[in-house]
């Protein structure tokens, strides 16, 4: 996939506040006009009108739309990392707690655009880039779940790593999928019986 990675890698990595002030507006921009226009719509041309720079410009930070996405989809990635999980109670009884917690997390990382998601999830081309923030996100988010796990009282999983990499993985599809399209289920009952679920495997 060398070739294909070369043509979504970004042209410029800012190095002023002013470029990168450029390159936000860029990436807003393309966000904006994707969900307002959809994927095949969104060409680089109404992106640049949008971010009100030139063509020319929008060329020095990104050589083409795919590039454009599969940044933002890197983005959404790299935020999606659980920053409540040293703030929970870990008493006996509270475990019910610490899986809402997890669940609730990642639903709020999804929240913003639901219309956006879906684009990312349905057209956003596969770089190395994106596979390593892939990878990187979910070592972190199994590592801060079984760390967690590891140390509750009611957890009674005989196999802990493989139990964090069920759950985070669990957790993770069914909330890009239900936050993609969420016209399907509530959240509220969503949440309800994926915590329930989760929290019922974990007490064995």
């Amino acid at each position: 996939m060398p070739s294909a990675d070369r043509r979504l890698q970004p042209r410029r990595r800012p190095r002023q506040a002013r470029a990168e002030l450029t390159r936000e507006r860029i990436l807003a921009a393309a966000a904006h006009v994707f969900v307002e226009q959809g994927y095949a719509a969104g060409t680089t041309n109404r992106i640049a009108e949008q971010a009100r720079v030139s063509i020319g410009s929008l060329y020095q930070y990104f050589p083409n739309k795919d590039a454009i996405l599969a940044e933002l989809l890197v983005r959404h990635i790299d935020r999606g990392t659980w920053t409540r999980g040293e703030q929970l109670d870990l008493s006996p009884g509270s475990l019910e707690d610490l899986v809402r917690a997890l669940v609730r997390d990642a639903i709020d990382n999804h929240r913003d655009d639901p219309q956006l998601l879906r684009i990312m999830m349905e057209e956003a081309p596969l770089s190395q880039d994106i596979l390593d923030t892939v990878e990187r996100h979910g070592k972190k988010r199994v590592g801060q779940v079984r760390d967690l796990l590891a140390r509750h009282p009611d957890v009674r999983v005989r196999a802990l790593d493989i139990a964090a990499e069920l759950i985070v993985f669990t957790v993770e599809i069914n909330t890009h999928k239900l936050m993609a399209d969420p016209r399907g289920v509530p959240v509220a009952t969503f949440e309800r019986e994926l915590v329930d679920m989760v929290t019922r495997y974990l007490r064995g």
